[in-house]
């Protein structure tokens, strides 16, 4: 008799990213290091709104240049929403410009690395610094 298991997760990590290579270096590095973090993936900011309506996300890992807009751009959009605005968001993105940078930081964003950078470190300081947030609050 086969038994169907249901794996349950603690969390879900979103990865905003349309190169497909760069999707599956992050989630095999997620899967690697966050044992109970389910890894879905999205390749434009249209279909990360429509997975952020319908799954609470604990995390995104966001690329800045997307078919559908920035990143950058993406993450103000989020830190106006009260809801979306607790999310932690890591940006991973090749050559982080200045204008960038100013942008994700007054949107809140957690970390900005370069894509050669990203690492299980970068995504549990996020986490860390998430909980101390909510600690507070």
């Amino acid at each position: 008799m086969h038994q169907h298991v249901t794996r349950s997760y603690d969390s879900i990590c979103l990865i905003v990213e349309d190169s497909a290579f760069d999707q599956r270096r992050m989630t095999r590095i997620m899967r690697q290091s966050f044992r109970n973090v389910r890894i879905d993936v999205a390749s434009t900011l249209a279909e990360a709104r429509r997975h952020l309506q319908r799954h609470q996300t604990s995390l995104i890992l966001l690329d800045n240049n997307l078919p559908d807009g920035k990143g950058a751009n993406f993450a103000m959009e989020l830190a106006q929403d009260p809801t979306m605005a607790r999310i932690p968001i890591v940006m991973v993105s090749d050559w982080p410009s200045p204008f960038m940078w100013e942008k994700a930081h007054s949107a809140g964003v957690r970390h900005i690395v370069d894509k050669s950078e990203f690492g299980p470190a970068i995504v549990q300081s996020a986490l860390v610094s998430k909980q101390r947030t909510q600690d507070a609050g």
